[in-house]
């Protein structure tokens, strides 16, 4: 099986002064790479050999084991979200995500709805943008809870908001985070991908 930590789909410096390379070499290099070293030292243990990554997570719902769940979700979860972001000014909407945008209320909209969320969220978890029945909708989930077990759900974008994901750059200042990742780094272009429904597959690993 072996999952392994996926590189960063940019430098390091990239997305500065929104999000620091420090913040990257703890958040990817410690954070998201413990969960990794987590999971794959449960191998033999709990059974996982030849098993995928989203399979592994339906796996440890199914049989309600916490800590498998936890940790398999999170290398899900925070794959997503480096795939959500871009540097400054190098993604845009597409023709068909800029219509649904438009739908919404427009982009401005939009990014005020998704820090309310990330904002309002009590405690650790995650605010997603996700496809609704043809529509946007702004939601979030708690802790480690993810899109991948939850039918229907089609994640589009998320926003990290365990305090570990800010903590180095805006200290406590979790709406500062929000507001200036939303405005400035998100990936368009991955967003716009995942309106084909497929984006739980974008952050999945094959049974190796």
């Amino acid at each position: 099986m072996a999952f392994v930590l996926p590189p960063l789909p940019f430098d390091k410096t990239a997305l500065d002064p929104i999000m620091s390379a420090e913040t990257f070499d703890y958040h990817h290099g410690k954070h998201h790479n413990a969960y990794v070293q987590k999971v794959n030292g449960w191998e033999e243990e709990k059974g996982l050999k030849g098993k995928s990554l989203v399979e592994v997570i339906h796996l440890s719902k199914d049989k309600g084991d916490k800590g498998l769940f936890n940790n398999a979700a999170q290398i899900w979860n925070h794959t997503f979200f480096w795939n959500s972001l871009a540097p400054a000014g190098t993604t845009q909407p597409s023709e068909k995500l800029a219509k649904l945008i438009d739908d919404f209320g427009g982009q401005d909209a939009l990014i005020a709805k998704l820090k309310e969320e990330a904002v309002g969220h009590f405690a650790s978890g995650w605010a997603w943008l996700v496809l609704d029945g043809g529509a946007l909708k702004v939601t979030s989930l708690h802790d480690a809870d993810t899109p991948v077990v939850h039918d229907g759900m089609k994640p589009l974008l998320t926003l990290d908001v365990w305090e570990h994901a800010y903590y180095i750059d805006y200290r406590n200042a979790r709406p500062d985070f929000a507001e200036k990742v939303l405005k400035n780094v998100v990936n368009w272009d991955f967003v716009s991908q995942n309106l084909d429904g497929e984006g739980i597959g974008r952050a999945d690993q094959p049974a190796v």
